[in-house]
């Protein structure tokens, strides 16, 4: 892979009001009861281990990388288990023979397991939990927040697949609205948990949040090399283009050290036939947007 550095850049934190309702990631405030606590970086590499399906499984490549490009000594991604479309308790519900998740937790050597839920609630996630808990009391668990398969609110996608949309045509207040019940649904899980163990164990990491920010910036015209919000989305469903791809590893990145990703090089899938001048400044914006979406979400971890 080859990299470029820039100069590291700041963002103002916004905070969004819908009908009355904060969406929590991007609220400044704090609730009291399940909030985390510790918000100190994280110095030392962290053994992870992620389970996950295609809109997760892309990040510990990336994060990797960062970790590295971070002088972040230790980093090792220790695991993955990956199944297609997966919720969380179809990768607790696989064989203990093939669970990589359940064999690497067993052992106590695990210092973050990332998962990436589709609707909640979802069993799995307790039950990952109080396996982890069990051979490390430390450890962290993070749920990644997804972007809306087919850009709707629609538990039920899997038996009744929604119409194709245009993403162009949303606009900032169609996206707060739409996505307004499952990052609720998120951080009600979340909350409900951490009260649960007793102690703030799960993390979200706002992807979900940073991505509504990056189409924000797209409409207002001020995302380099974008012109248009389908240019983040390979497919109807929502499969990742390179730009939302390191975004949501740059979120990553900022939940697991509590560190802002801004200053890091450009990743190789940002290459510069793609998006040629636009590369550095477009880095740049990702870098900020993940790191002010973790900022402001009370459940990241992150001050």
């Amino acid at each position: 892979m080859t990299f470029s550095r820039y100069p590291t850049a700041q963002l103002a934190a916004v905070v969004v009001v819908l009908t009355g309702v904060f969406i929590s990631a991007v609220s400044p405030g704090r609730a009291t009861g399940a909030e985390p606590t510790n918000t100190r970086a994280i110095e030392r590499g962290q053994r992870i281990v992620s389970a996950g399906h295609s809109f997760h499984m892309f990040v510990p490549a990336l994060l990797a990388r960062m970790a590295a490009d971070a002088d972040i000594e230790g980093h090792q991604q220790t695991a993955r288990q990956s199944i297609g479309g997966s919720y969380v308790h179809q990768h607790w519900n696989r064989a203990d023979d093939q669970n990589v998740v359940k064999q690497s937790l067993k052992t106590g050597e695990v210092d973050v397991l990332t998962l990436s839920p589709i609707y909640l609630p979802d069993d799995g996630i307790e039950n990952f939990t109080r396996l982890a808990l069990e051979t490390n009391p430390d450890i962290r668990i993070t749920l990644q927040e997804f972007w809306l398969p087919f850009d709707v609110y629609a538990p039920d996608y899997k038996k009744s697949r929604p119409q194709p949309v245009d993403r162009n045509s949303r606009t900032a207040a169609d996206l707060r609205e739409i996505y307004a019940p499952y990052f609720a649904s998120m951080d009600e899980h979340v909350r409900e948990l951490n009260k649960k163990f007793d102690k703030q164990v799960l993390y979200v990491v706002p992807a979900g949040q940073a991505t509504i920010l990056l189409r924000e910036k797209i409409l207002a015209g001020e995302a380099p090399g974008l012109e248009q919000q389908n240019d983040l989305f390979r497919d109807a469903i929502g499969h990742g283009t390179p730009p939302l791809q390191a975004l949501v590893a740059y979120c990553h990145y900022a939940v697991i050290y509590r560190r802002s990703p801004e200053g890091l090089p450009i990743p190789a899938i940002l290459d510069a036939k793609t998006y040629g001048e636009h590369a550095e400044a477009l880095n740049r914006l990702l870098q900020q947007l993940a790191w002010q979406a973790a900022r402001e979400h009370p459940l990241s971890g992150v001050k």
